[in-house]
C-alpha cells in the first residue's frame, strides 16, 4: 500500500475511534433528564362543608372528632381571611364566586326577589365549562335564596332558619335522598345522574346557637356536635358509595365564634376562619403557611378535579397542600 493509502486508513481508524469515543461518554448535554415530581391522579370528588360559628377551639368545645381526625389527616390554616362586610350572603357568594364583594356585588343580607341573581361567574359554571363537572348545593338559610341561580348542572335544595325542623340532621337526611335518587339511574333535578362532583354543604347551626345563646352555652356545645355529626353522616355516605378514596374534604366557615353573620349589616372587620383540606391527593399533617383567603376556595376545588381556571379570577389555588409523587422511573440529573 502507498504511503498516501496508508495515511488515509490511519486518519479513518482515528476518526472511528473518536466517535465511538465521544458517543460512549455521557454529558450533561445529552444525557436526558430524569423524570421530575409529577402531581397525583386528581380526585374525583370534592365536599365543601360551609360551617359558621367555628374556630380551632371548638374542637374541643364539642368536642368534634370527625373534624378533627380531617385537621390530622389532612392540611390546615386557621387564619384564613373572610371578607368585608362579614355578612352570610355576602361572605357565601364570595366564596362561590371567587371574587369579593366589590367585584360581585352582593353587599345586602337577605333574599330580595327583585334584585334577581348574581350576574359573575361562578365555580359552578367553571366546573360544567372546565369539565362538565355537576354541582349540589344544600343551604341552610333563606337568605342565600339570592345565590341559587338555576343552571342545567347545579341542583339547589334549601332547608331554611324559618323551618324549626332544619338543623343538621335534616340536611343529611335530604342530601342522603338526593344521592339515593341521583344514583337511581333516572336521575334527579336537572341533570345530575351520579354523584355531584362538587356538593357543597351549608352548616349554620353552631353559630346560630352561639348567637342566640352564648358561645360558652350547652346550646353551642350541643350544636357543634350535631355539626360533627352531619360531617360523619356525609363522609359515611360517601363511604357507602365507594368513594372515600377519590373525594377530598374540605372544610371552612363563613365566620369564627363571636360574630352574627345573620345580622343586618357587619359590626366587625373582615374575620378570621378556619381552612381545611383532607383526603385524595391531600398532604397529611399540613400546617398551610402562605396567606390563605375564604376566596382562594373556587380555585382549589377547581385545581382538587384536575380542571384549569382559565380566567382572570380573585381565586388563587393553594398550591402547597397538595401532594406531589416524585417518580423513580430513571435517573435524575440533578447537580
Amino acid at each position: 500500500m502507498s504511503i498516501a493509502g496508508r495515511l488515509f486508513h490511519f486518519i479513518a481508524a482515528g476518526l472511528f475511534v473518536t466517535a465511538e469515543m465521544l458517543a460512549a461518554v455521557p454529558t450533561a448535554a445529552t444525557t436526558p433528564p430524569g423524570p421530575g415530581p409529577t402531581p397525583p391522579v386528581p380526585a374525583e370528588h370534592v365536599i365543601l362543608f360551609v360551617l359558621e360559628g367555628f374556630d380551632r377551639n371548638s374542637l374541643k368545645d364539642g368536642p368534634m372528632p370527625n373534624l378533627g381526625k380531617l385537621v390530622k389527616d389532612g392540611s390546615v390554616t386557621w387564619s384564613a381571611s373572610g371578607v368585608t362586610p362579614a355578612l352570610r350572603l355576602p361572605t357565601m357568594a364570595s366564596l362561590i364566586t371567587g371574587m369579593p364583594v366589590e367585584k360581585h356585588g352582593i353587599t345586602w343580607n337577605f333574599f330580595e326577589i327583585s334584585r334577581g341573581y348574581y350576574r359573575v361567574p361562578s365555580l359552578f359554571d367553571y366546573l360544567d365549562v372546565g369539565g362538565g363537572r355537576d354541582s349540589a348545593i344544600f343551604y341552610m338559610d333563606e337568605s342565600l335564596y339570592q345565590l341559587a341561580k338555576p343552571a342545567p348542572y347545579t341542583d339547589h335544595q334549601l332547608c331554611g332558619a324559618l323551618r324549626p325542623e332544619c338543623d343538621s340532621a335534616k340536611i343529611t337526611a335530604y342530601i342522603e335522598q338526593y344521592l339515593e335518587k341521583a344514583t337511581s339511574g333516572h336521575g334527579y333535578g336537572h341533570a345530575t345522574l351520579a354523584v355531584p362532583d362538587l356538593l357543597l354543604v351549608h352548616l349554620p347551626e353552631a353559630g346560630r346557637a352561639g348567637v342566640a345563646h352564648g358561645w360558652n352555652s350547652k346550646e353551642y356545645k350541643q350544636a357543634l356536635r350535631a355539626v360533627d355529626g352531619a360531617i360523619r353522616s356525609v363522609l359515611d355516605l360517601f363511604k357507602h358509595y365507594k368513594l372515600s378514596n377519590r373525594t377530598v374534604v374540605v372544610v371552612t366557615a363563613l365566620s369564627g365564634r363571636g360574630s352574627d353573620p345573620g345580622a343586618e349589616s357587619a359590626n366587625t372587620d373582615s374575620p378570621t376562619v378556619p381552612w381545611i383540606a383532607s383526603g385524595s391527593g391531600i398532604k397529611p399533617g399540613q400546617m398551610i403557611r402562605r396567606p390563605v383567603s375564604i376566596i382562594d376556595t373556587g380555585a382549589t376545588v377547581m385545581r382538587m378535579l384536575g380542571l384549569d381556571t382559565h380566567t382572570e379570577w380573585d381565586s388563587k389555588s393553594i398550591d402547597e397542600i397538595f401532594q406531589v409523587t416524585a417518580s423513580s422511573a430513571g435517573p435524575s440529573n440533578i447537580r
